[in-house]
């Protein structure tokens, strides 16, 4: 880090601290060269990820539509919103650890499903007929007994 009064890059940091609303870090450093002290922030750079969607349009990912999604098929079963929450992270997780600044809506979906699978089969069933977009019963039936 450069000092700001007279350019050297030898620095010690004094403090840190983690500021809540920026989800940042505040450092208070001291030039080893001038003496001088100045303030450094710290941000995580994040890579912008798009959803293709099923028509080939693309949409900024939004965490928030996952837990919509989660919560339709979960309602009135066992299933806290924290579960909810963590499976929602886990996949925003999975899918900025795989370094892809695009992702299509079909993966996402399959990523619910198999978490929804592992917590309760019935929210499983419901999400998978809308996501898979279920005619009649046979599609049930099949989804079922490969179960």
């Amino acid at each position: 880090m450069k000092c700001i009064y007279c350019g050297s890059e030898a620095s010690k940091v004094l403090d840190s601290r983690s500021t809540e609303e920026t989800n940042s870090i505040r450092r208070r450093r001291e030039c080893l060269n001038c003496g001088k002290r100045f303030t450094t922030y710290e941000t995580v750079e994040t890579v912008p990820i798009l959803v293709i969607k099923k028509d080939g349009s693309r949409q900024p990912f939004n965490i928030e539509k996952i837990k919509c999604g989660m919560i339709k098929a979960c309602e009135k079963r066992p299933v806290s919103m924290a579960q909810i929450d963590a499976m929602a992270e886990d996949i925003e997780k999975t899918i900025q650890n795989s370094l892809v600044q695009e992702i299509k809506s079909s993966q996402i979906g399959e990523m619910i499903m198999e978490r929804l699978k592992k917590v309760d089969e019935i929210a499983y069933v419901r999400f998978a007929s809308v996501y898979r977009q279920f005619k009649d019963v046979t599609n049930f039936i099949k989804l079922i007994t490969e179960m």
